[in-house]
């Protein structure tokens, strides 16, 4: 802006305040503009039409009595066609948006919660907005967007928010570990459980097999060995386990010492054994 040989030059995005006598005579838009001071005219002021910023910082008290300090961003700009109310009608815009930030804030927040102020933060910006408007437009200014852009509770009450949110995760994981390690359980009790089953399967099939090689061994035996008796070849089968035994017994390096009856005489008592808890299992079933 320039004014010489009364030429008064507006730059662009301002609008300036053009007075005769002091009086407000006419508002001149961008560009070149004839002004003859000797005629009593002259600019009381320019005043820009850009979008400007003004953040506001308010410390209130929610429901459940939190200190919060809340952020608020309001962008305004002043209306080319109001130009003269926004300029003669306020002394100090800030100060007044500011004020206007502080009562709406204050009369929003303590009604709800420190929960809630977070999650209606867009509510308590779109309420601010609308006063702001209805407010401004009549000293010709438009409110052009207000925004909450921070919530700060006092530091003691973060800090607790913040212990409060790592416990219920803490508790959480706890929870899916205990869960992982119980299915970890019960699959491996059922691996074992199969297992065994698998287990017992084979033993009663080795089982089987040993008996129906012994009939097979007594009926051979006793058709190729005329005279002998299935007693007798019980007794040669018992003596040949016996031995068996005994050569495992003393093969291994790591087995116990086993104390048995190791003479002759003692296979024929191990058959007579054998013999007679076959007979009274016999005996008992009938």
């Amino acid at each position: 802006m320039g004014q010489a040989l009364g030429c008064y030059q507006v730059d662009q995005s301002y609008v300036a305040i053009k007075e005769h006598f002091g009086k407000f005579d006419q508002i001149l838009e961008p560009g070149c503009h004839c002004l003859p001071w000797c005629l009593g005219y002259q600019i009381a002021g320019a005043l820009s039409l850009r979008v400007q910023q003004l953040d506001v910082r308010c410390e209130t008290k929610t429901k459940d009595n939190v200190f919060v300090t809340v952020v608020a961003s309001v962008q305004y700009r002043a209306v080319a066609d109001k130009a003269s109310d926004a300029f003669y009608r306020l002394t100090n815009t800030r100060e007044q948006i500011q004020s206007y930030v502080f009562d709406v804030i204050r009369a929003s927040v303590p009604k709800l919660e420190l929960d809630a102020v977070f999650e209606q933060k867009n509510d308590i910006a779109k309420s601010v907005e609308e006063e702001l408007e209805k407010a401004m437009s009549t000293y010709g200014y438009q409110i052009v967007q207000t925004l909450i852009v921070d919530i700060e509770p006092d530091i003691n009450v973060k800090r607790a928010m913040n212990e409060i949110n790592a416990a219920a995760r803490l508790r959480l994981a706890a929870n899916e570990k205990a869960e992982a390690e119980k299915i970890l359980q019960i699959k491996k009790a059922e691996g074992e459980a199969e297992s065994k089953y698998l287990s017992g399967l084979g033993i009663a099939r080795q089982r089987q097999a040993i008996v129906d090689g012994l009939r097979d061994s007594v009926l051979a035996f006793s058709e190729n060995v005329p005279g002998t008796t299935a007693k007798d070849v019980m007794d040669m089968v018992l003596v040949t386990q016996y031995f068996d035994t005994m050569k495992e017994i003393g093969a291994s390096s790591k087995s116990s010492s086993v104390f048995i009856p190791h003479g002759p005489g003692a296979v024929k008592d191990i058959a007579m054994q054998i013999r007679d808890g076959l007979l009274q299992a016999n005996a008992s079933q009938i």
